[in-house]
């Protein structure tokens, strides 16, 4: 493996503007890690936000010019920040370095071996798992995350090995600024339509990010992809949960108690009772990912097999929040058809005689408008649906797209749209604290994770 030398370049004091965003705090905690000054803005508090305040990093949630760093060296900002926010626009217009986070990212790693994951859907738990990985058989990383990682508690850690393990993000196009020695894609299905507007061009930008890859690189794709054949890389293996046509796969998968024992096959090599303590038949098959990756470097198949045991998940990735004979509650940042599917679906499989309930806060407008049919297409495959209003996140309202777009067109009639409030009171009062119910969304529905497990208990 080719590893090469740091980055000679020292950042002592840098400002991110959305420094709350999951990919922008594990870039923060980078440089504070470095003994950079670390200070930023955010729109809202978070427990992310807390976190980083108390590691050290000075936070405010005031647009304030009179606030923000005044020596910054370098200033950091998230496509999903207006043009016209008052930080960003002073320091661009004072000589400042601004940059977006893609860029820093793309500095970071441009003098390491990266393993890079990508997809739209997957991609936090392989990268997660991979980071894991790497970290508990002790060959060690640096891992960029888009989730807390439940076994350190954190999106972010380092390492002496020059290797990085990073979240390849699809939307605005960042993941092309990055180098992988090894990419995964995980999938290509349409999301962000309004900065691609068409699928073509979102799977063109996929096969672009394939074509980064360095010259003695390794590309892992799911297999079945739809453009398959147009994915370029010098060495290339696909995996599957199961289909015998890819080249890593699982064998001989079974069950139990919400556990999975699989044989990994990869071409001809085979890692027999692999233990996976964390639900969903799609984990098994980012498993195959994970494990196919570190079985490509020198690390040992017992010390593989060990931390593969010792994986807890990615918090808000079907997360088990509470898990009695009675009662399963799972959270989860589901927020496209086809994660709610994997959702949906997993649970199903893990809790057969349970009735399901679905609690879902759609996440941006242009999505609800682009993909209503497929929300309500796999929202029927629950028992019961429980719909919130529309979290904008960075957009403005779009007339006539709201949650009732998707309320109705699904064909269930066990289905109902609530506000926050309103879902509290049916809680507590017509909710029979039995079955499997989940929370999905990736807006600000995991601020109700708590006061529905108060509620239910």
């Amino acid at each position: 493996m080719n590893e090469k030398k740091r980055s000679n370049e020292k950042v002592n004091s840098i400002y991110f503007i959305g420094i709350g965003g999951i990919g922008m705090s594990a870039l923060a905690r980078y440089f504070h890690s470095k003994g950079a000054k670390v200070s930023g803005y955010d729109k809202t508090p978070s427990s992310l936000t807390k976190e980083l305040a108390q590691e050290g990093m000075s936070i405010h949630y005031e647009e304030r010019v009179d606030l923000v760093l005044k020596d910054a060296e370098l200033v950091v900002y998230t496509p999903a920040v207006p043009k016209e926010h008052k930080e960003l626009v002073y320091y661009q217009q004072n000589g400042y370095r601004v940059v977006k986070r893609s860029d820093v990212l793309q500095i970071v790693t441009e003098s390491s071996f990266n393993i890079c994951i990508a997809g739209t859907h997957g991609k936090t738990t392989i990268t997660t798992m991979v980071a894991h990985l790497l970290r508990h058989t002790g060959y060690g990383c640096n891992a960029f995350l888009g989730g807390i990682s439940v076994n350190y508690g954190t999106n972010f850690w380092s390492s002496e090995r020059n290797v990085s393990v990073v979240e390849a993000d699809e939307y605005d196009r960042s993941f092309l600024k990055l180098s992988p020695d090894i990419a995964i894609i995980t999938a290509m299905d349409p999301d962000h339509l309004d900065i691609y507007g068409t699928a073509e061009a979102m799977e063109q930008a996929f096969i672009d990010f394939s074509g980064k890859i360095k010259e003695d690189g390794l590309l892992i794709s799911k297999f079945g992809l739809k453009r398959t054949k147009d994915l370029k890389g010098p060495g290339h293996l696909t995996y599957s949960a199961e289909n015998r046509n890819a080249d890593a796969r699982a064998e001989n998968i079974r069950m139990i108690d919400g556990s999975y024992e699989f044989d990994v096959v990869i071409k001809d090599k085979r890692i027999e009772k692999v233990n996976l303590n964390i639900g969903g038949l799609h984990n098994v098959e980012n498993a195959i990912a994970a494990i196919t990756t570190v079985s490509s470097l020198p690390i040992d198949e017992t010390k593989i097999k060990a931390a593969v045991a010792d994986f807890k998940g990615v918090k808000r990735r079907f997360e088990y929040i509470i898990k009695t004979p009675e009662l399963v509650f799972i959270d989860d940042y589901a927020h496209h058809p086809e994660e709610l599917r994997a959702l949906i679906s997993g649970a199903k499989s893990l809790f057969r005689d349970k009735k399901s309930t679905m609690i879902f806060q759609p996440h941006l407008y242009t999505r609800t408008r682009d993909l209503a049919d497929g929300f309500a297409e796999v929202l029927d495959m629950a028992d019961e649906v429980i719909l919130l209003p529309v979290y904008p996140a960075r957009e403005l309202p779009i007339e006539g797209v709201n949650s009732e777009m998707i309320l109705d067109k699904m064909k269930s009639k066990n289905k109902k749209l609530l506000e926050k409030e309103e879902l509290k009171d049916w809680m507590k009062k017509e909710f029979a604290r039995k079955g499997v119910l989940m929370t999905a969304g990736a807006g600000d529905i995991d601020l109700l994770v708590d006061p529905i497990k108060e509620i239910l208990k």
